[in-house]
């Protein structure tokens, strides 16, 4: 019919490899109009690479290599007509370089990218290129010019947020008895915040699925223009993670009984690492390792504090006008003016 599909093999969704294989069970000779993406997974997911994880994948699972690389470079480009410019070696093209062993093996050995090297028979070549963040683009730390208070804490909604899912959230009615310290009658509800980075506005419920006893999750990092997410079953632990956050000046930090278990900093605007991805790897790695221990049950918790605000998701989402029916568009509670 002439469209183009974007297959995906995401962090959340590693798809991939089952999508290739019904197409090839519905005998699928033509592959120009189809792409791959990864989505814009999570740090951890990129461990060995991106697109050309998506390459060998389809090599695996019997794409012709010549299409399997045409579906990462000139399919892609022509998709959204850049073919003049992007996604083949033509005079007046960009074109980056991946030199390979093998044809069946995507990784490459050396990459040239703009003219120079970026890796040469296996080594990275480190051009020390630093950006400069702040006093360019001012995007520096988070400087939050306000306290979180105990009167801040009040959790009296009686919706909640359940989690089916890593993406899916429905509403659900609040049988606990939040006005407490500590939830300590049920084994995966926690106190849910998402409070305005400017200080101005808070939305307080209960989220159930999350996990089963951490104390406490303060993120600057979220999909509101990094307003902040507070999790946790212990208002002392958010109190404290939510400290800890502001002192470091944005980023993810866990408290557990008083103490804080990990934290990462995200320097620039409270939203991204500074700092090298194979760092980043493993910060990403240790976070979804702590949440586990903790009876987180999902994939991806990075997409987890994103998708909880994320209006193009069912069914109810915690936003900066309150928790809102997606479907429906209906603020269920307002968000109250602190």
């Amino acid at each position: 019919m002439g469209y183009r599909v974007g297959l995906r093999n995401s962090s959340v969704r590693p798809d991939l490899a089952k999508l290739l294989q019904e197409l090839q069970e519905l005998e699928l000779t033509s592959y120009d109009h189809l792409t791959m993406t990864t989505d814009g997974s999570t740090p951890s997911f990129y461990k060995n690479g991106i697109i050309n994880e998506c390459v060998q994948i389809a090599i695996d699972n019997g794409v012709p290599e010549i299409e399997a690389y045409m579906m990462a470079t000139y399919n892609a480009a022509e998709q959204f007509h850049l073919e003049e410019r992007l996604g083949g070696i033509a005079p007046g093209r960009v074109a980056h370089l991946n030199i390979l062993e093998a044809k069946d093996n995507a990784t490459p050995i050396s990459v040239i990218a703009k003219g120079q090297w970026l890796k040469r028979d296996g080594k990275m070549i480190n051009h020390n290129q630093q950006i400069d963040w702040g006093g360019k683009y001012g995007l520096d730390k988070l400087d939050l010019k306000w306290h979180l208070s105990e009167s801040d804490l009040q959790f009296s909604m009686p919706v909640g947020l359940r989690m089916e899912n890593d993406v899916i959230m429905k509403p659900y009615p609040i049988s606990i008895d939040a006005n407490t310290e500590k939830i300590m009658n049920s084994c995966d509800e926690s106190f849910l915040m998402l409070i305005d980075r400017e200080g101005e506005w808070r939305v307080n419920t209960i989220i159930k699925g999350f996990t089963e006893t951490l104390g406490g999750l303060a993120s600057s990092y979220s999909l509101t223009g990094g307003d902040i997410v507070l999790i946790g079953k212990s208002k002392s632990d958010l109190m404290l993670a939510f400290s800890r956050m502001k002192e470091i000046g944005g980023g993810i930090v866990l408290v557990n009984e008083g103490k804080v278990i990990f934290e990462l900093p995200l320097n620039i605007a409270g939203m991204m690492y500074d700092g090298k991805m194979s760092a980043l790897i493993k910060e990403d790695e240790k976070l979804k390792e702590i949440l586990i221990k903790h009876g987180y049950k999902y994939e991806d918790p990075p997409y987890n504090l994103l998708f909880l605000s994320s209006m193009h998701l069912p069914f109810v989402r915690i936003t900066p006008l309150g928790i809102i029916d997606v479907k429906k568009k209906d603020i269920l509670f307002p968000a109250i003016m602190r």
